[in-house]
């Protein structure tokens, strides 16, 4: 075979190739002059999508621009960036610019797409259209108008703003009425939001400061002191005001009647918790005032049968002004405390909850023996270890997080102490941390028991003296 009949036999194969691909197209119901069609409106649909990206991309990269890149620009002579600092100075038209070409070029994507899918598979099968519209164009916009686009973005922000500041300014000079019209819209919508807040919100920082620069006397420290109680009300959680574990009244399940009258007379409380083998264990309840009707039986009287299951459970971090509602929803006056292992930490009451504001209550059965510190001298007191941080600092008219820097994890005195000395400490040591100074007066193997409080002399009150 020479080279004349090789040229003509592959010229051939050509045609037939094409002449096999109409007849297969004429098969398929599609015609050689449609497949033109369908490809220059796929090459459009590629061309928005590329365009999408780029307007999905500005965004972030004229946002993101930092300081020291718009300083760069400023001191730059290039046009590009004269143009890009021009757009920079007018942010709400260029934001609603882009709002506007985004969802201009979004919907010629659908608009399209959808033409050509209708002209492939007809009108008749218009809900299958939907579903393979939907699905491909929202996954083609998503990821290459949207997340791809502005990864690049915000990783180029300054490579991306002089790229596209061109087109952006002749796009918002073009589309600038209608920019105006949405950015109009946009800060009349913000100005009323503004105007439905009133004022900012003082923080609970800036209300304890303003306590501070009120008069001394006598009857403005108690309304100081209900003051500060309403402020940090909120700040306050159920473990810092909680009766401790190991200080809990509570009653076994087994506990013959006798033995139950003698506890509860000894204790003066009127609600008593019933646990079965460990405080752990709960199971309810008992109220002094059903016993009344009971308290002529014999020490065989089964007395279980008038516990109340109704026990509320919160957990230690629970705020106060929460568990108080929760005590006037629920008609309830007792809660217990547990861990973050369902543990029982210790017991919470309204009471406790109300003392936290009008301070310390006393009934008839608060013996005076049972107050948690005696003065002892003019600046010295004696502090019982299980006593409150959260009732000391009250006391003292401190801030409520004047003990946050080194109390750890303790809520009592005690604690305190073994975090100040790093050890348990043994009677007699002491230790400074403004404006007091503590010294341990009794402590054992296990726990601190009593503390003495020296309060130091301030120095504004020594260059007084």
């Amino acid at each position: 075979m020479n080279e004349s009949d090789s040229f003509s036999w592959n010229f051939t194969t050509i045609v037939d190739s094409f002449q096999s691909l109409d007849i297969l197209l004429q098969i398929n119901g599609i015609q050689a002059s449609s497949l033109a069609m369908y490809a220059f409106e796929l090459f459009f649909i590629l061309i928005l999508l590329l365009l999408s990206g780029l307007i999905s991309g500005s965004e972030v990269a004229f946002f993101s621009l930092t300081n020291q890149q718009i300083e760069e620009c400023k001191e730059s002579k290039k046009l590009v960036d004269k143009k890009l600092l021009e757009l920079l100075s007018k942010q709400k038209l260029l934001l609603a610019t882009i709002l506007l070409l985004n969802n201009l070029v979004n919907v010629a994507i659908v608009i399209i797409s959808t033409y050509m899918m209708w002209q492939i598979f007809g009108r008749e099968e218009e809900g299958l259209v939907v579903v393979i519209l939907t699905a491909v164009v929202t996954a083609g916009i998503v990821f290459f108008g949207e997340v791809v686009p502005k990864v690049i973005a915000r990783q180029r922000a300054l490579l991306f703003s002089r790229s596209v500041a061109r087109p952006m300014a002749f796009a918002t000079a073009v589309l600038q009425p209608a920019a105006w019209i949405l950015a109009f819209m946009g800060e009349r919508l913000e100005k009323s939001v503004k105007q439905g807040r009133n004022h900012d919100p003082v923080s609970v920082e800036q209300l304890n400061k303003a306590l501070e620069l009120t008069t001394n006397n006598e009857a403005a420290k108690e309304a100081r002191q209900i003051l500060r109680g309403v402020i940090n009300f909120g700040q306050i959680n159920a473990k810092q005001i909680m009766t401790s574990r190991t200080s809990i009244t509570a009653i076994e399940y087994s506990t013959s009647y006798n033995e139950l009258l003698e506890t509860i007379k000894e204790s003066g409380y009127s609600r008593i918790p019933i646990y079965k083998e460990k405080v752990d264990d709960i199971v309810g309840l008992l109220y002094a005032k059903d016993l009344l009707a009971h308290l002529k039986k014999g020490n065989d009287f089964e007395w279980q049968q008038l516990i109340r299951e109704n026990v509320f459970y919160v957990p230690e971090t629970k705020k106060i002004d929460d568990l108080f509602q929760n005590f006037q929803t629920r008609h309830i006056h007792m809660a217990i405390v547990v861990d973050e292992y369902g543990g029982t930490s210790g017991l919470v009451t309204l009471e406790d909850v109300i003392e936290e504001i009008v301070g310390e209550i006393n009934d008839e059965f608060d013996d005076e023996e049972e107050r948690l510190f005696v003065r002892t001298a003019e600046d010295e007191y004696v502090f019982e270890g299980k006593t409150l941080l959260s009732d000391f600092v009250k006391e003292f008219e401190l801030h409520a997080s004047h003990f946050d820097s080194v109390k750890g994890e303790s809520e009592s005195l005690g604690g305190l102490m073994l975090e100040l000395f790093s050890k348990m400490p043994m009677r007699g040591e002491s230790k400074e941390f403004a404006p007091f100074e503590f010294i341990i007066e009794s402590a054992d193997r296990k726990r601190v028991k009593k503390v003495k409080v020296r309060v130091l002399q301030r120095e504004d009150q020594r260059e007084e003296d």
